[in-house]
């Protein structure tokens, strides 16, 4: 493994982990906030699954998926809960390495979260 590859693994986890500890801090009351920050995460997750770099898009999907759960929980939206089915698929197949597969549910997320 290249030393800059290890570099951005590790700089994409740190940027994670600050991200979910941010997710956690939300209040409840803010479900339109998560809305936003999911959309946020779900488009950097279809950006990353272009480049091909599947550690990336799995970081963005998880901490999407969060925020619309977390959304979930302020208010019932039929596109909410699609977004969580997609995002839910695309960390399945991110795990699995298709790229391709996760790039496309990762979209249809980020249009469903655009629709609430």
């Amino acid at each position: 493994m290249r030393v800059s590859t290890w570099i951005t693994g590790f700089c994409v986890g740190l940027l994670c982990m600050g991200l979910m500890a941010g997710c956690a801090s939300y209040s409840t009351g803010s479900g339109k906030s998560h809305v936003n920050e999911a959309v946020t995460h779900a488009q950097e997750a279809v950006e990353h699954g272009n480049m091909g770099h599947a550690d990336a898009v799995v970081t963005h999907a998880e901490v999407a998926l969060q925020h619309a759960q977390a959304a979930e929980k302020d208010m019932n939206n039929p596109h909410l809960d699609a977004a969580i089915d997609e995002l839910g698929e695309a960390i399945t197949h991110s795990k699995a390495g298709h790229a391709d597969v996760v790039t496309t549910h990762a979209q249809s997320a980020a249009m469903h979260l655009k629709e609430i």
